[in-house]
């Protein structure tokens, strides 16, 4: 690194930390590869939420979700909640975010007004005209679909159009549609949104080495998060029949877990009590009952999901090297939450606080700053992004940043920089608030006003099959590790300044 870095952000949505190349070879990134042997593997990464807006709206503001305001799904983080972009405004870089923000909730609510709501992505001359700034980002070019939701338009759309590809609407859902695709997205490769995120992404990094900036540029991809669904000819690129089926182990006993989890392997499974008439619902809380057939072809569909964003990922690391930036820039990848694929039987995110769903890929790369080829297990969060972006450039870190510094885990200088980590989970406000504490060994969920839980032995039992929240010989370890969650609770918390006189 000979000058003041510059950062670049990738990342995917709903990724598995076991669908990456380097850690399973039934599913190829050789892009992501290069990348990881180029820098160093984080084996404890973790989302401080496992779902989109609260982790998203952490990773820009350096705070966890019941500090940011964006706490749940059908929420947003309110636009005066100190963001990174600002500060890297104030001191010279030029930031952008190019793909999925999901800082906001799909409904422009008249109190809480979003414009990442409906019917405002399609209207293109509104995106015409507003490319920012949004949430610090000078810059924003953005899309909201998964596939071929119809929430399909905003600066993606725009670019379609421009390409000529006037019936992009076509391959995509109208509102209200229920015959999705399935599995071959009839979109052509050239005109899929990762197509744009790259070609777009590689744009503004030419502009920025033109002009000598410094940047933060996020590039933000909305796979491989389903529906499963992705262009020929990654639909085949992998043969469902030779493609491993997560299952449930066979000591797994899910009546010694909450409720929810055993009602989850019924066929009509009742629900009701977290579904109280208006509200929204819980993410995952239905039958997570599947067909084993069609799940490897849904796995089989993941992985090329998978493998064709790392194809364009590889395109923007190839600029980076074309314009001779790639020393000086930080390039980190990761995801904001996991995914489940049959993993103890369940096939959707919700309040299911395994490793499948809270722990993440994550990869950090800057030559001769970052020790290539290197894989840690010191436990990282993603709410420590923006102040370890901050860090790598010099710039102070604001005193509303609850997030850790990890500059020194990544240059090799420090074995860790947390001992333990906390996801959030306040997903149906009044009936449904988890948090699970991690440290070395243990994993604890606890429920709100509830007297079920889990504690997990992550040393001896990695595959979360025995919960010891009941077991007698566990009693005086669940109330080491509530004492401990309570410390870690009172340390997060922001100080927004310092103390600078008695009284």
């Amino acid at each position: 690194m000979k000058k003041k870095p510059n950062v670049l952000l990738i990342t995917s949505d709903q990724h598995h930390w076991m669908a990456m190349g380097y850690n399973n070879p039934e599913v190829k990134t050789p892009n992501l590869d290069r990348l990881a042997e180029s820098g160093m593997i984080f084996d404890r990464a973790y989302c401080p939420n496992p779902t989109c807006t609260p982790t998203r709206a952490s990773i820009i503001s350096g705070m966890y979700p019941s500090q940011h305001g964006g706490y749940s799904l059908g929420t947003k983080m309110p636009e005066d909640v100190h963001t990174v972009g600002e500060d890297f405004h104030q001191n010279g870089y030029r930031s952008a975010l190019i793909g999925k923000a999901h800082f906001q909730q799909l409904f422009d609510h008249p109190q809480y007004r979003s414009i990442e709501s409906n019917p405002l992505q399609s209207n293109l001359d509104f995106w015409r005209e507003f490319n920012g700034p949004f949430y610090g980002f000078d810059h924003i070019e953005l899309t909201r679909n998964h596939a071929d939701e119809f929430h399909a338009g905003q600066h993606y759309g725009i670019w379609m159009e421009e390409k000529g590809f006037s019936n992009w609407r076509e391959h995509f859902q109208t509102p209200g549609d229920t015959n999705r695709q399935q599995h071959k997205w009839t979109i052509p490769e050239e005109f899929h949104y990762s197509t744009w995120i790259a070609e777009r992404t590689n744009a503004m990094l030419d502009e920025y080495a033109e002009n000598e900036d410094h940047f933060f540029l996020w590039a933000s991809f909305p796979d491989p998060h389903p529906a499963y669904l992705v262009p020929e000819p990654w639909d085949t690129m992998y043969d469902p029949e030779k493609i491993t089926v997560p299952t449930m182990h066979e000591d797994e006993d899910f009546s010694k877990m909450p409720p929810h989890f055993a009602k989850t392997q019924e066929e009509n499974p009742d629900f009701s009590e977290y579904h109280p008439e208006g509200s929204f619902g819980c993410h995952g809380f239905s039958s997570h009952l599947h067909d084993r057939k069609e799940m490897s072809k849904n796995i089989a569909v993941y992985y090329g999901m998978v493998s064709l964003m790392d194809k364009y990922i590889g395109k923007i690391l190839d600029k980076l090297d074309e314009l001779g930036l790639r020393e000086d820039t930080l390039v980190v990848f990761t995801t904001d939450h996991g995914h489940f694929f049959g993993q103890h039987g369940l096939v959707a995110k919700g309040a299911f606080h395994y490793e499948d769903m809270i722990k993440i890929p994550f990869i950090a790369s800057l030559p001769g700053n970052i020790p290539a080829n290197s894989k840690t297990d010191s436990m990282l969060s993603l709410v420590d992004l923006a102040p370890t972006f901050l860090s790598y450039c010099g710039i102070e870190i604001p005193n509303s940043m609850t997030g850790v510094d990890q500059k020194a885990v990544f240059t090799g200088e420090a074995v860790s920089a947390r001992d333990n980590i906390i996801v959030e989970n306040h997903h149906q406000p009044e009936l449904l608030y988890t948090k699970t504490y991690v440290n070395d060994c243990y994993k604890l969920t606890v429920y709100m006003n509830r007297a079920y839980g889990e504690i997990f032995d992550l040393k001896n039992d990695p595959g979360e099959t025995k919960n010891l929240w009941d077991e007698p010989e566990s009693q005086e370890l669940k109330k080491d590790l509530l004492l401990k969650f309570m410390h870690a609770e009172m340390a997060k918390e922001p100080l927004h300044m310092p103390r600078v006189w008695g009284a």
